[in-house]
């Protein structure tokens, strides 16, 4: 009896047949196991920055951005 290596297909689902992206390296009419796992879905679009900002709970000073400097340098004198 040939033994063939496990392998894992990605396929999507029509309605009525699984329908894999890549094609498995099977003699036709092949019987196997299939095992189901859904896939989680993706954003197909990445987060923009004000998204990703909006999302973060940042907790601090309401002048932070105009005296960021003195926050993390201390009192910082003026240039001359």
């Amino acid at each position: 009896m040939k033994r063939l290596q496990i392998a894992s297909v990605e396929a999507t689902f029509d309605g009525e047949v699984l329908r894999p992206k890549q094609i498995p390296n099977l003699a036709p009419d092949t019987r196997v196991i299939v095992t189901i796992q859904p896939v989680e879905a993706q954003d197909s679009s990445p987060a923009s920055f004000l998204q990703t900002a909006r999302s973060v709970n940042i907790e601090g000073p309401s002048d932070l951005a105009i005296n960021v400097d003195s926050y993390l340098y201390g009192e910082v004198k003026d240039e001359v």
